[in-house]
């Protein structure tokens, strides 16, 4: 058998927040209850967006909490030739383009037009674009049942590269969790979308794509927006790991003993059910839970 290869993939734009503890958590016990590894990527592929300290203080963070990962943390600012090598066999396959559109040009289109698409030779001020050939993919969701789409006519041709000559999330995270052995990939729903893309590239390459499980994401009670840097979740403390990770299992519906954060997880890999979160795309938090 395969052996069972998770990860855990922050951005260090922010310390975690109740989400992102979440994410963590559920990630660590599909991998330790499956006898797998839990490995920890630092997607620090954006350094405008990043914050000063954010990537120590999500290590420590973690390891606070009792979670902890196998081998060496990676990041990904540091598979720039990687990313490089696995663009240059896209464009050795003729399956990408140099696209100059705007944002203004782009108003009003749901997926990318395809106006640059006989662009096939590099040019100035431009992003790479992949060019997304499936008309239909369909995959088992771990959580979710199902999940079928057009990927050519719901998602379009997608940026690899930037024209600041940055690469883009789908191109980083295809290369790194292929090269990295990923079998499975368990995260936020929000990220179903960038499923699909992600499986052509992985055909775009002849690779097997990992299998995916997409959970619920948490909102604060009474709010439709989930909990995210973005929308100013605050910070959890570390200091009160016991609290946090009580409140983790409450939401996912895992009674344990407190204890030490390590023995708490401990006994809940031993509880763990992929059931428990079967179906479900939002789990409500107290807004006191979140202080």
């Amino acid at each position: 058998m395969t052996e069972y290869r998770g990860r855990f993939a922050p951005t260090p734009s922010g310390p975690l927040h109740f989400g992102s503890l979440f994410a963590a958590v559920v990630s660590y016990l599909d991998a330790k209850a499956n006898r797998g590894k839990w490995l920890l990527r630092i997607d620090d592929l954006d350094p405008p967006r990043e914050q000063p300290g954010a990537t120590a203080a999500i290590l420590r963070a973690l390891e606070q909490h009792g979670l902890t990962w196998d081998d060496t943390e990676t990041y990904q600012s540091q598979h720039r030739s990687r990313y490089l090598s696995f663009l240059d066999h896209l464009i050795q396959n003729q399956r990408v383009y140099w696209c100059t559109c705007s944002r203004k040009q782009l108003a009003g289109h749901q997926t990318y037009p395809g106006r640059c698409r006989h662009h096939r030779t590099p040019r100035p001020n431009s992003a790479i674009r992949f060019q997304v050939e499936s008309t239909s993919d369909r995959f088992d969701d771990l959580f979710q049942g199902t999940q079928s789409a057009s990927p050519q006519a719901d998602y379009g041709d997608v940026v690899l590269q930037r024209r600041d000559r940055l690469f883009a999330y789908q191109l980083a995270v295809v290369a790194d969790d292929s090269d990295l052995g990923i079998t499975h990939v368990i995260r936020g729903i929000d990220l179903m979308d960038s499923t699909f893309w992600q499986r052509e590239l992985y055909r775009a390459i002849d690779a097997k794509p990992p299998q995916y499980g997409h959970f619920a994401v948490l909102h604060a009670q009474g709010s439709n927006q989930k909990l995210s840097k973005q929308n100013l979740a605050p910070a959890i403390d570390p200091t009160r790991a016991i609290d946090n990770l009580h409140r983790v299992f409450q939401q996912l519906g895992i009674t344990v003993v407190r204890s030490t954060p390590a023995q708490m997880l401990l006994e809940a890999c031993s509880l763990w059910q992929r059931a428990l979160l079967s179906q479900k795309q939002i789990l409500h938090v107290p807004v006191f839970e979140l202080d």
